[in-house]
């Protein structure tokens, strides 16, 4: 009887023992051969059916794959951030050294095409050649004063070419900044003369304006005050020269009343009866 209790206790460990083996090596088997794909936010992953680049694009989530099959590339597709400087002529040949900083994301419907005729590395084989190859075309259309009063402008056209040649390659530009326009310290010197000589020339448009202005003025007195003597001589032949004599008193007069008295008739000083 003892025998046959441990005989069975012993299939029940060996069947236990195979239980979890099997479970062990189905663990080991699932973790090698990794059916669950998670793609993280942001990203979107690209299915390769034995190498082969498929229509199928994974959204964020859980997914599962058929090992050995397929594997999945997970591509970033948030906005990111390329900066490129480029020297170039102007117009004017100018010199000219330039830093572009453009935002773009990958298109989220297109991320196959640009895996299967890119790769990874878009951004060394498109983006930056792109950024370089239309900073100077750009400038190449400025002189280097219009560089500097058109900045505006030049944006929208490096905004426009390569947005239009990054949209090929299914990249996606969201903003364009020049952060940065440099000049040969020639041209600086030769743009502080002109700002300088500039402002000399309004000062001394200002003063001549300043000078006009007061000589109009000094006409404009002159021309009452003449009003004036006129008006008062006339009043005078008038009067056969009687106001003349009051004007002159009033004139003199320095408002103050005499302290002793005169003697009358001796001053003729004011006849206010007409």
């Amino acid at each position: 009887m003892p025998e046959d209790i441990i005989k069975n206790i012993s299939t029940k460990n060996a069947k236990m023992i195979w239980t979890v083996a099997i479970i062990v090596m189905v663990i080991i088997v699932i973790a090698i051969l990794n059916p669950l794909v998670i793609v993280n936010a942001g990203e979107r992953g690209v299915v390769l059916n034995w190498g082969a680049v498929s229509d199928t694009i994974l959204d964020e989530g859980i997914h599962l794959r058929v090992p050995v099959m397929q594997k999945v590339v997970k591509m970033d597709v948030k906005i990111q951030k390329e900066e490129r400087g480029a020297s170039a002529s102007s117009k004017d040949l100018q010199i000219v050294t330039s830093k572009v900083a453009i935002n773009y994301h990958l298109d989220t419907q297109k991320v196959n095409q640009l895996w299967q005729e890119v790769g990874y590395d878009y951004s060394n084989r498109i983006i930056s050649p792109a950024i370089e190859e239309f900073v100077k075309k750009t400038t190449a259309y400025y002189t280097a004063e219009e560089l500097i009063t058109k900045r505006e402008d030049i944006k929208n056209d490096l905004k426009l070419a390569i947005t239009e040649n990054l949209a090929k390659n299914n990249i996606l530009v969201d903003d364009i900044f020049i952060t940065s326009f440099d000049f040969s310290d020639g041209f600086n010197k030769a743009i502080e003369a002109k700002v300088t000589a500039e402002q000399n020339a309004l000062k001394a448009k200002n003063d001549l304006e300043r000078v006009k202005m007061e000589a109009e003025q000094k006409i404009t007195r002159a021309k009452a005050d003449a009003e004036s003597i006129r008006i008062q001589a006339q009043a005078i032949t008038q009067r056969g020269g009687k106001d003349y004599v009051q004007l002159q008193a009033i004139g003199k007069w320095d408002g103050k009343l005499p302290t002793s008295m005169i003697p009358a008739g001796s001053v003729p000083f004011l006849d206010v009866q007409y």
